[in-house]
């Protein structure tokens, strides 16, 4: 197989499928709409051998100036332990590198084992100097 990572937004219905399909929380169609018109920065991966299916995200979003959060990688499952994540991060640290102020805290949740990921673009645990909280409505 064959994949190509561009900058670009999935479809709304993309989107949520992949979502759901990597085991990320459901989003309503309204609220997906919402997110991706307002992304920073998108990153597909398409399977270049299934006429270019987007198989694979990753967002920043944030003010662009002070805060942004990396947020929604994902890969679906059949195309996962490819390198396909971390050519997702690359294209968004990329972008991060370039377009964003020096003094922009970027940060982000890691599920499971992802952190290891993360780690390989500077992130690293705020505990215990911080604790992360969330609130889903």
């Amino acid at each position: 197989m064959t994949y190509k990572a561009v900058y670009d937004s999935p479809t709304v219905e993309k989107y949520r499928f992949l979502r759901e399909t990597c085991g990320l929380f459901p989003k309503s169609e309204k609220a997906a709409t919402i997110a991706l018109r307002n992304s920073l920065c998108s990153v597909i991966v398409l399977d270049t051998n299934n006429q270019n299916e987007v198989i694979g995200m990753g967002r920043l979003v944030g003010d662009g100036g002070c805060h942004c959060q990396i947020v929604d990688i994902c890969v679906l499952p059949a195309h996962q332990k490819k390198g396909l994540g971390k050519r997702i991060m690359q294209m968004l640290n990329d972008f991060i590198e370039r377009e964003l102020p020096s003094s922009c805290y970027v940060n982000l949740i890691a599920d499971g084992n992802a952190y290891d990921l993360y780690a390989q673009y500077g992130f690293e645990p705020v505990w215990p100097k911080s604790r992360g909280m969330g609130k889903v409505i």
